[in-house]
């Protein structure tokens, strides 16, 4: 029965989804619009991040390649960039804009950028919170039909709140993600790197990728209010 209760309430996820779906396109159509459109220094897009790189002082931070459409991620445990196929060998201004917002991470990384401080002490909580979540939502459930009702109560409120931390998580990410994004920016066009109609281009793309972890976010919140749901129509019922 909760299965069907909570799996109904999926409607709640369809705007989010929608949203997903067209931050994911916009990344795209950004992405596709400035690939083409190539700087002035013809080295591929890993030699200038390794200049980029060098010039800050970071030379122990690796780049290597990897699989994939836009999978670019900088990995503070192994301190390595790895920058997508369609990134590594470009030209182009907007592939340029990526891998010099990985390098905005290793600078929030190295420089102890305080949201960035924020959300790594969320990671180990919800990677072990999770898996306790709906064992305490179901044992919650049940308790409150029980003369255990007031220890029922309290594992729900415990579940609501481990989801919350989620919510929370995916909210840090937005101004970490933003802030690489100005770094790239800045890195780029005032230091003459590109002009600022090419600064412009490589923005939009940037811009675009942002969109995606707002929509990570709506998706995120519109669960959350479906969880609350659930559990209200369940306590009903």
């Amino acid at each position: 029965m909760y299965y069907w209760i909570y799996y109904m309430l999926g409607i709640i996820l369809l705007p989010g989804i929608i949203f997903a779906i067209y931050a994911q396109n916009k990344v795209s159509s950004s992405f596709k619009k400035y690939k083409n459109v190539t700087y002035s220094n013809t080295k591929p897009v890993h030699e200038k991040a390794r200049f980029f790189l060098d010039s800050l002082g970071l030379f122990d931070v690796k780049i290597t390649k990897t699989s994939g459409f836009l999978t670019d991620y900088y990995n503070p445990k192994t301190d390595t960039i790895a920058l997508s196929d369609e990134v590594y060998n470009s030209t182009s201004i907007a592939s340029l804009g990526i891998a010099c917002h990985e390098i905005g991470h290793v600078l929030q990384h190295k420089k102890g950028f305080f949201p960035l401080k924020l959300r790594n002490i969320f990671v180990p909580i919800i990677k072990i919170s999770s898996f306790l979540m709906w064992p305490l939502v179901i044992l919650g459930l049940i308790l409150e039909f029980t003369q255990y009702f007031y220890t029922g109560n309290v594992l729900i409120i415990i579940a609501i709140c481990i989801f919350g931390l989620s919510v929370i998580f995916s909210a840090l990410t937005i101004p970490i993600e933003k802030d690489a994004s100005k770094r790239a920016y800045k890195m780029l066009v005032e230091t003459g790197e590109l002009t600022q109609e090419e600064g412009e281009g490589v923005k939009e793309v940037l811009d675009s990728a942002a969109l995606t972890y707002v929509a990570s976010l709506v998706v995120s919140i519109l669960s959350f209010i479906r969880f609350i749901l659930f559990i209200f129509v369940s306590r009903r019922d």
